[in-house]
């Protein structure tokens, strides 16, 4: 009997090996990997190329980051929001195009996303082009993200059921911690080698390869196949307004803007807090190459993590240690008010990492709580606010480090995760954790 025999039951625990054995989330699984690897990859090129041009280490490092803040914006159709505005909470409200994810077939969406990705880097690895403009092609590629991705997993949602989308979910996490770090480390290799162009045309080709098998082996799905709405592109007054009526939709729902500040909070101040690993390593005195080791650390817990909580625990039980999840992210950071040395901070690190296995719990109520035909508008915001709080929270923690020493700003951020886990215990009516 194959493991896709039996459908899994709402409650049932799944296995891995059947979420895989799902031949079209195996795609989308594939390709996704494979595309952070080649986004890894760009991301580094590009960063190197711009400080050999400039010798400027803020250009250096604005083009590194280029690639996550925009997302932000990911539905604005002028690029210039992402490098004028700065991070304005209310522009999660203005997704313009994000309801694309809901009225086209994915297929398209999805190809076509991975084939702008080719396209744009492409251009960067054979194009000498001023810096400025260089910047504003990664920025443009980046405000497109949402809308492909929110396709994407609004179909892991439709073909994975009960806990099987839980584990999807959790795969996927797994794939791009682990994609994004062979990327990086695959970056400075292919440098090394290659030369900056040559790898970013190393990129290109994995973008290509992801766009053709999508379009080769993806069923082409029509809006009533893939849980849309036929004949919704027309007559509502297009995509803009559809979008801006879907995001505040969204974020009126009561359950839904919960359960998305949930998901985004914690691994923000989290964040935060490994922002300041490097300046507390120092401060310390630790070694030479310590700070790496640290900074380590979350990752591996957040491996341990979601294979543990994935694999160990039946759905109902994830849910209701959501909260004591939450909690554990935050507690071990609060230790960093005492300035530990190097073995004590690694055990907090992991514990803090192994801690924000509680999206595994939320992942389900979140996809009961979305309407029908705005899941992937809803599943892009998720994902660019997520980005966009990670990318603030360095700033915010770092600005509070100045004044009160690293260790305490580290403790700080462990601490609103900890009120993050006591405020959802106010939730009235309790959710389903």
């Amino acid at each position: 009997m194959t493991p896709t025999a039996e459908p899994v039951q709402v409650n049932d625990r799944a296995t891995y090996r059947e979420v895989l054995a799902e031949p079209r989330f195996r795609l989308l699984f594939s390709t996704r990997a494979v595309a952070i690897t080649a986004g890894s990859l760009r991301i580094t090129t590009f960063s190197v190329l711009v400080f050999s041009t400039t010798g400027s280490a803020l250009l250096s490092a604005l083009a590194f980051g280029i690639g996550f803040l925009p997302q932000l914006f990911g539905s604005l159709l002028l690029s210039a929001l992402a490098f004028g505005i700065g991070f304005l909470p209310q522009l999660f409200g203005s997704l313009l195009l994000g309801s694309l994810a809901d009225r086209l077939p994915p297929r398209a969406l999805i190809a076509g996303g991975y084939a702008l990705e080719c396209a744009a880097t492409l251009l960067l690895a054979l194009v000498r082009m001023p810096i400025a403009a260089s910047l504003g092609v990664m920025a443009l590629v980046a405000l497109t993200t949402p809308v492909f991705g929110g396709a994407s997993s609004r179909l892991v949602g439709q073909w994975l059921k009960g806990d099987a989308y839980v584990l999807g979910r959790s795969l996927n996490n797994l794939a791009s911690s682990g994609a994004q770090l062979f990327g990086l480390a695959l970056g400075g290799a292919v440098v090394a080698v290659l030369g900056p162009h040559r790898a970013l045309a190393v990129s290109a080709a994995l973008y290509l390869g992801c766009a053709l098998a999508i379009r080769i082996r993806l069923p082409l799905l029509e809006p009533g196949e893939f849980g849309g709405t036929p004949g919704r592109a027309r007559g509502d007054g297009g995509a803009v307004r559809a979008s801006l009526r879907g995001a505040r939709l969204l974020l009126r729902g009561h359950t839904v803007r919960r359960l998305m500040l949930a998901q985004w909070l914690p691994p923000a101040f989290v964040a935060g807090a490994e922002g300041l690993i490097v300046a507390y390593a120092g401060g310390r005195h630790f070694g030479p190459g310590w700070y790496a080791v640290l900074m380590g650390c979350l990752p591996v817990g957040m491996l341990v993590g979601d294979l543990l909580v994935g694999r160990l625990l039946r759905p109902p039980t994830r849910e209701r240690l959501v909260v004591p999840l939450i909690a554990l992210t935050g507690l071990p950071l609060v230790g960093f008010a005492t300035e530990p040395g190097v073995g004590v901070s690694s055990c907090l690190l992991l514990l803090c990492g192994f801690g924000l296995a509680y999206g595994l719990g939320l992942q389900r109520p979140f996809l009961d709580a979305l309407p029908q035909d705005g899941q992937g508008q809803a599943f892009g915001l998720l994902g660019s606010g997520s980005m966009t709080l990670q990318g603030i929270g360095p700033a915010c923690f770092g600005s509070v480090a100045a004044g009160i020493g690293t260790g305490g700003a580290i403790a700080l951020a462990g601490g609103a995760a900890v009120l993050t886990a006591a405020w959802m215990l106010t939730w009235h009516p309790p959710t389903p954790l």
